[in-house]
Parts: C-alpha cells; sequence; structure tokens
C-alpha cells in the first residue's frame, strides 16, 4: 500500500451498503471509485474530492465494465480492493416469473460480480495481493416467497466466491462474502409497515441493520487484520440466518 492508501472499487456505490462502504474506506485513507448504471454518486461529506471518483458502468455490459477499470487505472493505478454490490431485484412468484426477469437478477448480481472480479483479479494477481469482498444477502440461506432469481444469484456468490478463494490464495489475495440481514435501505423502505415489522419481528437482536454496519465488517475483511481469512462467508444480520 503506498501512502495514497489503497484503490479500493465499490459497485453499486452510490447509495445505501455501497455508499456506506465507500465513505468507510474514504474515512480510512484510501482512495475510493464508485461505480453505478447511471452515475452521478455525490462526493461523500469531507471526503478530499480528489480521493474519490464516481463512474457509470452497468455491470452487464462487458466493455463497460473494462472502461470504468481503465479510468481507475489510469487515474491511481490498479483497483486492490474491490467490493462487488451492484444488484438490483425483479420480485414476483415462480409461476409468474418470466424469463427477463430471471436472467436479468442473475446477470446483474452474480454474472455482473463475475465480470468485475475476474478483472479486478487480472492485476491483483500481478501485484500478488489484494482483497475481494463478495455482497451476497442472507436470502441466499433463508428462502423468502417471491425472491427464487434474487436468492439463486445471492447464493451463487458464496460458490463462486469460495471457488475464487482457493484460486487465488496462493497469491496473497483474498475473497470472502458478507451476507446482509434486513438493512435499513431503499429496498427495505419500500416495504409496507406490517410487512417490516413481521419481518424485523423474526431477527434475535429485534431491529434492522444499518448500512454503516455492513460497511464495517466489510472494512474488516478488506483489512490486515483479516489477512488470514479467505473464502468466508460472513452474516450481518442480527442472527437471522444463524445456524444456516
Amino acid at each position: 500500500m503506498s501512502g495514497d492508501g489503497r484503490v479500493v472499487l465499490v459497485t453499486g456505490g452510490s447509495r445505501g451498503i455501497g455508499a456506506a462502504c465507500a465513505a468507510w474506506f474514504l474515512d480510512h485513507g484510501d482512495r475510493v471509485a464508485v461505480t453505478s448504471r447511471s452515475g452521478g454518486a455525490p462526493t461523500p461529506d469531507g471526503a478530499d474530492p480528489e480521493r474519490f471518483l464516481d463512474l457509470a458502468c452497468d455491470v452487464t455490459d462487458a466493455d463497460a465494465v473494462e472502461r470504468a477499470f481503465t479510468a481507475i487505472e489510469d487515474r491511481w493505478g490498479p483497483v486492490e480492493v474491490l467490493v462487488a454490490n451492484a444488484g438490483i431485484t425483479r420480485d414476483t412468484l415462480v409461476l409468474r416469473m418470466d424469463d427477463e426477469a430471471w436472467h436479468s437478477v442473475l446477470d446483474t448480481n452474480l454474472t455482473g460480480a463475475f465480470r468485475v472480479a475476474k478483472r479486478a483479479l487480472a492485476r491483483m494477481i500481478r501485484l500478488r495481493r489484494g482483497r475481494i469482498i463478495l455482497v451476497s444477502s442472507v436470502g441466499a440461506f433463508v428462502g423468502a416467497p417471491g425472491q427464487a432469481n434474487y436468492a439463486a444469484a445471492k447464493a451463487g456468490l458464496v460458490g463462486m466466491g469460495r471457488s475464487m478463494a482457493r484460486e487465488v490464495a496462493s497469491r496473497g489475495i483474498t475473497v470472502n462474502v458478507v451476507a446482509p440481514g434486513l438493512v435499513d435501505t431503499d429496498m427495505l423502505a419500500a416495504l409496507d409497515g406490517d410487512r417490516r415489522a413481521l419481518m424485523e419481528a423474526q431477527v434475535p437482536l429485534g431491529r434492522t441493520g444499518t448500512p454503516a454496519e455492513v460497511a464495517g465488517t466489510v472494512g474488516f475483511l478488506a483489512s490486515e487484520a483479516a489477512s488470514y481469512v479467505t473464502g468466508v462467508v460472513l452474516p450481518v444480520d442480527g442472527g437471522l440466518a444463524m445456524g444456516m
């Protein structure tokens, strides 16, 4: 790591968990690029604009992914920490789910993560260091009606992450998965009050989490304190999926 801090990329970094992760790394002295489909993420409060880069990038588009990485490398050098957080939902029951709803969620949440991880690893292997954190979900372990596509994608990140971890461990690169539970984001805010209360009642800690709590866990996995941690799935869910 140089005196300028590490080069960090957070996909889906314009809001919610992604924005909280970007703020965490900036607060800890790193240089942070964030991507979203349309771009336009504001510079976090108090952050040096020279250490923050906002990019438009649709992770379902391989050319867009390549352009984003090239822009980061041209400005700061290779990505040393990747937080693959970009994701969408297209909730509906299986019997009503068409192929487009299935493929769009898998292509963004799973294949998109594969695209950015593969591109990041190409440079990390040369550096012989790096951290990759894939953002999964408690939905990978706890069935939720209407989310077969989302759960499949998030569960896929677990198998993909562990396979990648074994492939690159000898190069000093760690790959881990964070699985948030009920977190206070726009996705949760869209639920009606009764359904949200019912879901919160199932959480042993009795409340929703915050994006900052997830970001702190991501930050730990990217830190030297976690240098001997790889292939791990770390729930941040208030105990919702314990034992699964």
